[in-house]
């Protein structure tokens, strides 16, 4: 049965879910970070996903990551799938500006993150809410 990883539950804001994966908005607001988890149970790696659910993931990550740029207007999307933290497989899709405060570094270890305050909170999670109905 899938379980979300304890870290990112703690670190996140669900923000729903796809056909394939939790939907989870990193709660640092100094990037536009969100977060896709395969709703499979332990899988830690992409190849461990069926072909059906690889291919998935690349359509829900491809469709994330062009609204994401087309909202936030940013200079660069970042995808990755590290898992050196959290085991569980995630690929984050960060939101990248020539000039933010790890340019053109990592993000990972700059800074303390920002924690959203709730009413911006809710501006983004509206901001996001015609892209997060694509993924569904």
């Amino acid at each position: 049965m899938f379980q979300l990883h304890e870290r990112l539950a703690a670190d996140t804001h669900n923000l729903g879910r796809s056909r394939l994966c939790e939907i989870l908005l990193m709660n640092d607001r100094t990037w536009p970070w969100i977060i896709l988890v395969p709703v499979v149970p332990d899988i830690r790696e992409i190849y461990q996903l069926d072909k059906e659910q690889q291919q998935r993931l690349l359509e829900e990550s491809s469709t994330l990551s062009q609204g994401m740029m087309e909202i936030f207007g940013g200079d660069k999307m970042n995808v990755a799938a590290l898992g050196n933290m959290v085991p569980q497989l995630h690929l984050h899709h960060i939101v990248r500006f020539e000039g933010d405060p790890a340019w053109p570094g990592p993000v990972w270890g700059k800074q303390p993150p920002v924690p959203y305050e709730d009413g911006e909170l809710e501006q983004i999670k509206e901001k996001l809410k015609p892209l997060l109905q694509q993924l569904a």
